[in-house]
C-alpha cells in the first residue's frame, strides 16, 4: 500500500502502553534521537518510540500496529548510513535496545546467543574470558540486531565474513504479529528455503530480529599489525589485490587515502605520514604471523610500497586499529558542522584499482572535500564526501555525482553497496544492477510477508 504519513491518536498510544513493559515515548528529544541516523538524509521524527523488552512484546506490538496499520521502523544504535532507520512515514519507531541480554556463550560450539539490542563491543567483552571473539567489525559500536539487519561487514569480513555468513539462527517476528525461528545451531544446513539469508539484510521491510544465534572464534595466539606508505592511490590498491591473489592469510587489510590519514592524525594525535596507506593484521601462531608479515613486506615492494612497519606490541595494534575504525569522526571532526555522504562499492577483485581510479577522479571535478578508503582485501570500498546540511542543494548535487559513481560500478560487474544496505538512499541503483525483474521477485516476497506495507516502508524498493 502507498504510503502519507501516520501520526498515532491518544488512544493509539494508550494502547500500546498497554503492550510493553518498557517506554513508550512522544518526548519531542526522544523523537529527535529516533528521527535521524548517520547518513545526511534530513530527519524525520516518528510519532511514538516504543521500547520492548521481550519476543512477545514485540508480535503484540506488530500485531496491533498490523491491524491499526502503523507504520513500524525497528531502532537500534542509529549509525547507519542509508537512512535505514529513518521513519518516513511517521508511525512508531520500535527502539530494541532493552532487549540487551546474552542469553547463551557455547564455547564448545563456538556460538552464542544474543538479543538484537547487545552492542558487538558489549559482546567481546563478555567473550574475552572464554578466549572467543565476534569477529564482524563495521567500525561502529552497533547493536547485533542492526547489523543483521543490514547485513553488515567490516574490516575482518576478508578472514571470517560478514553477517551473511556469521548469523546461523535467529527468532523474527512477522508483520502480523507471527513468530518465527529459522536457521539451526550447525555449521551446516540443507533443509528448506534459507530463510535466515532472506531475513539478514532485508533491513527490517520483512520482520524484526529478537534473537540471533552467531557462529563465534576463538581468539588468535598472536595478532600483528603493519602498515606501508604507497605513491599513490592506485598502486596501494593494486598491493592489496595482489596480496590477496597470493594467498596469505591475512585479517584485516585497509587502505586510506592522504586526506584520511590527516583527519585521523588531527583525532587521534598520530604522526602518520600523509600518505596513501595501508594498513595490515595478521592473526595466527607467532611463527605465522611473522612469515605473513614477511611475504606481505615483499608483495607491497614492488609497487612502490616504502616505510613497512610492523609490531606485535598489543597497545601498538588497538591504537592503530582504532585510528583506522575512528576514520568516519575523523573526518566528520575535521569539517565542524557539516555532515557526510559515505558511498559503499564493491567490485570484483581485479577492477578494484580502477574503481577507485573513477571514484577519485570523478569527485576531483566537484567542489566538495572527501576522501577515500576501504576494506581492499574483499574489494569493498567507500568515499567520504563532505556537505553543508544548511545548503539542501549540496546534498542533491553530491548525490547525483555518488550516483554517476555507482552506474560505473556496476558497469564494472560491481555492486551498489557491499555493506551498508540499500535503505531510501540507493532504490534506483537496485534497479539498476539487479534489473526490475529481479526486484519485481523482492516485491513479491514483500507483499506476502508484510500485505499492510508497515515495516520499514519506504526503505529498499518504492
Amino acid at each position: 500500500m502507498a504510503w502519507q504519513r501516520v501520526d498515532l491518536t491518544t488512544a493509539q498510544i494508550d494502547h500500546l502502553k498497554t503492550l510493553v513493559t518498557g517506554l513508550v515515548s512522544t518526548n519531542e528529544s526522544v523523537l529527535d534521537q529516533h528521527g535521524r541516523d548517520e547518513s545526511a538524509i534530513a530527519p524525520v521524527r516518528p510519532s511514538a518510540v516504543v521500547m520492548p523488552r521481550s519476543t512477545d512484546e514485540v508480535a503484540a506490538v506488530l500485531a496491533y500496529c498490523n491491524k491499526e496499520k502503523i507504520p513500524v521502523v525497528a531502532f537500534g544504535a542509529g549509525s547507519s548510513l542509508e537512512g535505514h532507520v529513518l521513519p518516513l512515514f511517521g508511525g512508531i519507531s520500535l527502539d530494541l535496545t532493552e532487549m540487551n541480554k546474552i542469553i547463551e556463550i557455547r564455547a564448545d560450539d563456538l556460538l552464542v546467543r544474543v538479543q538484537p539490542g547487545v552492542t558487538r563491543m558489549a559482546l567481546n567483552e563478555k567473550l574475552a574470558s572464554s578466549g572467543l571473539f565476534f569477529s564482524v567489525d563495521p567500525g561502529a559500536d552497533a547493536t547485533l540486531g542492526g547489523m543483521a539487519s543490514t547485513g553488515a561487514a567490516g574490516t575482518t569480513t576478508v578472514r571470517y565474513g560478514s553477517m551473511r555468513e556469521n548469523v546461523l539462527a535467529l527468532t523474527a517476528v512477522m508483520a502480523d504479529g507471527t513468530i518465527i525461528r529459522t536457521g539451526r545451531e550447525t555449521r551446516k544446513l540443507s533443509a528448506g528455503y534459507d530463510l535466515t539469508r532472506l531475513l539478514v539484510g532485508s533491513e527490517g521491510t520483512l520482520a524484526i530480529i529478537t534473537e540471533l544465534t552467531l557462529r563465534v572464534f576463538g581468539i588468535p595466539e598472536k595478532m600483528a599489525a603493519a602498515i606501508v606508505r604507497f605513491p599513490t592511490l592506485a598502486e596501494g590498491v593494486s598491493a592489496a589485490t595482489t596480496i590477496v591473489r597470493s594467498g596469505i592469510s591475512i585479517a584485516r587489510c585497509e587502505f586510506l587515502d592522504a586526506k584520511c590519514i590527516k583527519n585521523v592524525n588531527a583525532h587521534d594525535g598520530l604522526t602518520l605520514a600523509e600518505v596513501p596507506t595501508l594498513f595490515f593484521e595478521f592473526h595466527g601462531s607467532p611463527q605465522g604471523v611473522q612469515e605473513d608479515a614477511s611475504s606481505v613486506k615483499d608483495i607491497v615492494e614492488e609497487f612502490g610500497g616504502s616505510d613497512f612497519e610492523w609490531t606485535t606490541d598489543e597497545g601498538a595494534r588497538r591504537k592503530l586499529w582504532q585510528a583506522r575504525h575512528n576514520a568516519y569522526w575523523a573526518g566528520i571532526a575535521a569539517n565542524p558542522g557539516k555532515r557526510a555522504v559515505s558511498t559503499d562499492a564493491a567490485v570484483p577483485l581485479s577492477k578494484l584499482a580502477e574503481a577507485v581510479t573513477v571514484a577519485d577522479e570523478l569527485l576531483a571535478k566537484y567542489k566538495y572535500p572527501y576522501s577515500i578508503l576501504g576494506h581492499v582485501a574483499d574489494a569493498n570500498f567507500h568515499c567520504f564526501i563532505v556537505t553543508d546540511p544548511s545548503k539542501p542543494e549540496e546534498l542533491e548535487e553530491v548525490r547525483h555525482v555518488t550516483h554517476e559513481i555507482t552506474m560505473r560500478i556496476i558497469e564494472m560487474g560491481g555492486t551498489c553497496t557491499g555493506e551498508h544496505g540499500i535503505g531510501s538512499g540507493k532504490i534506483d541503483a537496485l534497479v539498476a544492477e539487479t534489473g526490475a525483474a529481479a526486484v519485481g521477485i523482492m516485491k513479491s516476497i514483500k507483499q506476502s510477508l508484510d500485505p499492510n506495507n508497515i515495516l520499514n516502508p519506504g526503505k529498499v524498493f518504492n
